[in-house]
């Protein structure tokens, strides 16, 4: 009878430990998944429905930018900037397109001197990404994701 009991405890345990190793196993095999994962890239980029989502990632991120640029530019045209050549030109907007395509500027870097000769600077760069046309989402694996960026603008000063 005690082998019997010892038999059926053994089975009990052994059938106990193939359900926690096969939850332990699957554990391990997404965590090292994880590990391998690039979360610093995005599998496509965030696209103008003008772009072709079919194309190549490089060729996104290219119609992705010139339609973006062509854009800022299009906008910062209606204005008259008047700047002293003697300061730094260089502006750096930073912004967010979050997993359902919508635009947050995050930070816009510039001269100190930019913002008092140009107090609406930031207004009219917030606007304009307001007014970009829909975006897709970036993807990574299929899947929404949001992906943060930064564009120059330089002030031409000529």
């Amino acid at each position: 009878m005690k082998k019997l009991w010892i038999l059926i405890v053994a089975s009990v345990m052994a059938s106990c430990n193939l359900f926690v190793s096969k939850e332990k196993k699957t554990e391990q095999l997404v965590n090292q998944e994880l590990q391998h994962i690039d979360w610093e890239t995005v599998d496509e980029y965030p696209l103008f429905y003008s772009c072709d989502e079919t194309a190549s990632k490089s060729d996104q991120k290219s119609c992705f930018e010139n339609e973006l640029i062509h854009h800022l530019t299009a906008t910062l045209k209606q204005f008259e900037y008047t700047v002293n050549p003697d300061i730094d030109s260089k502006i750096y907007v930073v912004f967010l397109i979050d997993k359902k395509g919508k635009i947050t500027v995050i930070d816009i870097e510039k001269d100190k001197s930019i913002g008092d000769q140009m107090p609406e600077f930031d207004g009219i760069i917030r606007q304009s990404l307001k007014n970009l046309p829909e975006i897709a989402p970036a993807l990574k694996r299929g899947i929404p994701v949001d992906a943060k960026f930064g564009i120059p603008i330089v002030l031409n000063t000529k």
